[in-house]
């Protein structure tokens, strides 16, 4: 690089993004995970679930000071962070299938980021109009119109930033006490500001910073390239088909009557008179489908031209397919000009071939592979549900000392033992061990082994285990124990392997 060239810039200026209305079957299935998705996040915190009265009827709800996560019928405890790091494995496997086979259609339809902006922006054209009006509203000098409704824009998406900062918190407490305390200003500080923070950051990130988001702060156009490869469906253009490009109908229609006179009398110079013919005048070609309108531009909320190639601020939303299918409606030709398309369709296609099935692309070795391990974790998870004891029990050895030689020689080793019952009524457990050598339990403040425990509730108990001065575990360096608790009525038992400690051999 010589010294006056200019390093590349890292970051652009943000330029504005004015996305034109369209209608089709790709701009449907976006209204449809919008309308589904934004259900699920703002009523899921207000469905009721009957639990009995000891526990929360939120039927999703993240209990942290009980340190639980309740989902409708199931209840995780946490210890049983397995379950959740299953999910997220599963949701890492299944960003990675539908990546492979699929390209970006996460970030074109479920993203939050996407979802959100597409809201804002359904708010923006709903008040200031569709593109061209925006356009000129931009560049209007700040009248009372444009303040007006600026401000009507500013105000709906506050509206809905505040619903979803509130909403988020609603996941975390009960929501109808906890609205009721946001109102009258009774709520934890917390609250407040989770619903503050979230609400600047969804007004900013859907609002203003929209695309940028995308494209600065957003990980995962850079990785989605380790994950796709040349079968991997994406948006792209047929360039084979739509080049060269010509502006509008009737340049079309003059360019095919043109090309008509030039296969009846040669090729057709300029300034020549019908019929007149010179074989110096390079051939008339064949204009491209494409006729230059740029709706697929107009419509892309990313502001990017998919004619350009393959581009990293691509979110594949599809919109384009649909902008360009209507104007190929429009004109008689067949539609798939912009269509979903695999880096080996290119190939194929120039050389004459017949589009290969949108199944192939997806059903290969790859994505069946994805398909198995995320099915395989899917159902560890569920067995494990279904198979999970409803008590247990965690003993955690408290070795400051290591060992108490009580008054008579006699060696004491202590533990704390805590007590699960996951199920929904009081119960009755009795701690005992088992060990090969002689040890005898005694409980810190009972006269008896037995132990109550409430109904999906935890007890801690102390627990001595003493060896006899000359029994082998008093003398033995370790001796393996294994603790062990028993619900009274059902017999059910959880078990832990644990060690003493003895005073070894002189």
């Amino acid at each position: 690089m010589s010294s006056t060239d200019a390093p590349p810039k890292l970051y652009a200026a943000q330029e504005p993004i004015f996305p034109k209305k369209v209608k089709g079957p790709f701009r449907s299935l976006k209204w449809a995970i919008m309308v589904v998705t934004l259900g699920i996040y703002y009523v899921t915190p207000w469905i009721r679930w009957d639990r009995g009265p000891s526990l929360p009827d939120q039927a999703v709800l993240v209990d942290i000071a009980g340190r639980r996560f309740f989902f409708f019928w199931i209840e995780i405890w946490p210890h049983e962070f397995y379950f959740v790091a299953g999910l997220l494995i599963m949701a890492g496997l299944g960003l990675f299938l539908f990546t492979s086979a699929l390209g970006r259609v996460w970030c074109g339809y479920a993203c939050p980021q996407t979802v959100w902006t597409d809201l804002f922006y359904t708010v923006e054209r709903w008040i200031e109009g569709d593109r061209n009006a925006r356009m000129r509203l931009w560049n209007a000098p700040w009248d009372l119109r444009k303040w007006r409704l600026r401000l009507a824009k500013w105000a709906v998406w506050l509206l809905i930033a505040v619903a979803t900062g509130g909403a988020w918190v609603f996941y975390f407490a009960d929501a109808p006490t906890l609205l009721r305390d946001l109102v009258t200003g009774q709520a934890a500080f917390v609250a407040y500001a989770t619903v503050a923070v979230l609400t600047a950051t969804t007004f900013l990130f859907g609002g203003f910073a929209r695309e940028q988001i995308c494209i600065y702060a957003c990980p995962w156009p850079r990785i989605q390239a380790a994950m796709m490869d040349e079968h991997s469906l994406t948006v792209a253009y047929r360039d084979w088909r739509g080049e060269p490009r010509g502006k509008g109908k009737r340049r079309r229609a003059l360019a095919e009557k043109a090309i008509a006179e030039s296969h009846l009398a040669g090729p057709l110079v300029t300034g020549a008179a019908p019929g007149a013919t010179t074989d110096a005048a390079p051939e008339v070609q064949a204009m491209g489908d494409c006729i230059d309108c740029n709706a697929c531009v107009n419509v892309c909320p990313m502001g990017i031209d998919i004619r350009d190639g393959q581009q990293m601020e691509c979110i594949t939303c599809a919109l384009c397919i649909d902008a360009c299918d209507e104007i190929m409606d429009r004109i008689g030709k067949p539609r798939g000009l912009i269509d979903y398309l695999a880096l080996t369709d290119e190939a194929n296609e120039r050389a004459g071939n017949a589009k290969v099935p949108v199944l192939r692309h997806i059903l290969r070795p790859r994505t069946l592979i994805y398909t198995a391990l995320w099915s395989l974790i899917g159902v560890g998870l569920v067995i494990a549900l279904f198979v999970r004891s409803e008590i247990g029990l965690t003993v955690a050895a408290v070795r400051n000392p290591q060992y108490v030689t009580l008054s008579d020689g006699s060696i004491r080793n202590t533990y704390d033992v805590r007590i699960r019952n996951m199920t929904q009524e009081d119960a009755v457990f009795r701690i005992g061990l088992t060990s090969e050598e002689v040890l005898r339990i005694d409980l810190e403040g009972r006269q008896s082994l037995m132990v109550d425990v409430p109904a999906d509730e935890t007890m801690l108990q102390r627990v001595y285990v003493i060896a006899r001065p000359d029994d082998p575990a008093a003398t033995a360096e370790r001796t393996d124990l294994r603790f062990w608790v028993e619900a009274f009525g059902t017999n059910e038992r959880a078990y832990q392997a644990q060690t003493f400690f003895g005073r070894g051999t002189p």
